[in-house]
Order: structure tokens, then sequence, then C-alpha cells
């Protein structure tokens, strides 16, 4: 059976692990050519792409730190000469640093800010020409829901995930006459190893936040975006929350 994706390139940043590799999965069930991106874990992408190919899809790992311009502009012309022109771009790569604005030093407040927005442009540009000569694609952005309310202790990483908002929205405006869509997905508390260092205590507040009373899974997550990358013909500059109804919980 034909794949709502069959043909297509699908580059998926930080794709080894949690969300990353869960939307790897879902896009490669859909026929997509899945380029697995990593910044270190090299084995974790590898596993990743075993999974894609023993079901006979077609699947490779790409070593590239997005946070830094040459890397990403590098791995990024790898993914094109080994696949082709990227028709699918997931920014999922991420960075956290945990601290109180009072507590926060200058290399904390730099370290999401260098991959939750650089690593958009870094990577975004570089796909951008081809993605458009080849008659258009999807851009999606992992944005987060604490970029739209704020958290205690993360005002560097809300900060980011806002501005990611700004970004899809600059970014449709320009995209629309290529054929580029642009558009963000901003989770709720999904159960991944990001909160892992979350106690019992602190798991059951976050949880009682939302209205459905859990945490989102990485692959409900992968199925928005699926959804967004082979449904979303009218869809552009749009912000999609998936987080369990926290907003009004």
């Amino acid at each position: 059976m034909a794949g709502l994706l069959d043909g297509q390139v699908a580059l998926v940043t930080g794709g080894s692990r949690g969300i990353g590799r869960a939307i790897c999965l879902e896009l490669a069930k859909h026929g997509a050519m899945v380029a697995v991106n990593y910044v270190a874990n090299e084995a974790a992408a590898r596993e990743v792409v075993a999974e894609i190919t023993k079901s006979g899809d077609k699947a490779g790992a790409y070593q590239g730190d997005v946070a830094d311009y040459a890397s990403a502009q590098a791995m990024v012309k790898q993914v094109i000469a080994d696949l082709g022109p990227v028709r699918v771009l997931v920014n999922n790569a991420g960075a956290t640093a945990d601290r109180t604005l009072a507590r926060m030093s200058p290399e904390e407040w730099a370290k999401p800010i260098r991959t939750n927005i650089d690593g958009l442009f870094n990577v975004t540009s570089a796909v951008w020409g081809p993605m458009g000569e080849a008659g258009g694609g999807h851009v999606v952005v992992l944005s987060s829901i604490v970029g739209e309310t704020g958290r205690l202790g993360l005002v560097n990483y809300g900060t980011s995930k806002a501005a990611a908002i700004g970004f899809v929205r600059g970014a449709a405006r320009e995209g629309a006459r290529f054929k580029i869509h642009v558009n963000a997905v901003a989770p709720g508390f999904i159960d991944t190893d990001m909160i892992g260092g979350l106690n019992e205590e602190q798991r059951q507040r976050v949880q009682a936040e939302s209205l459905l009373g859990r945490f989102g899974t990485a692959e409900e997550i992968a199925s928005m975006v699926r959804y967004i990358v082979t449904e979303g013909t009218y869809i552009t500059g749009a912000v999609f929350d998936v987080n369990g109804g926290m907003f009004i919980g």
C-alpha cells in the first residue's frame, strides 16, 4: 500500500530519542525516507535507523550540532546529497538549562537560545532553497506550552520556545509563495527523559494541571506532526497545542 509520504525526504533534528525518535518512526511508517539527526549519541540514532530499515523503509543517521551554523549546514548538505531535497523538516532538537532568573548564569541563559532558536535558522535556512525548488514542503517546529504560559525556573527555555512561534509566523509568510508550509506543535508535559528529574509528588502535581490528568506520550506528538505534513494542505503559520487541556484546566 502506498504511503502518504512515499518518495519524500524527512529530516528530524534530535531524532535519536524521545519525541524525535517517535516522529522518525511515524514518518517512516507513512513512507518517508528519514534522516535521523543527532549531535552526540550515535548509537541511539543508529538504533532508530535499524528499527526503520528492518521494515524495509529507508533511513540514515546524520551527525550535526544544530546550534553550530557550519555543522548544521554541512549536515543538511550531506542529507541532500544522499537522499535528495528535504521535503519535510521537523525542528525537534532542544536544550534546557533550568535555573531561576536570579541564579541563572550567562551560559545557562545561552544554552537553550543557541539550540532552540539559532538551531531553527541554522537548519531551516539550509533546507529552504532546495525545498522550494523541489516544489515546496513542510517545516514543523517543536515549541512548548512553556513558551505560551511561562514556568518557574524556565525563563530561558520559555523565551526560546516563545521565539520559535515568532519564527513560525514570519517564515510562514515568506514560505507561502514557495509552497512551503511552516507550523508549530506546542506540547504540554510529555513523558520522556526531559521530565525524568521530577519526583513522584512533582509528577502528580504537574499531571493534575491537565484536564486529562496525565502526561502526554511521544507518540501523540508524532501523530500531530504526521497529520500536519500529510493532511495540512491549507494550514500554515499555525500553532497546535497538544497539552491535555492545560490552558483551561
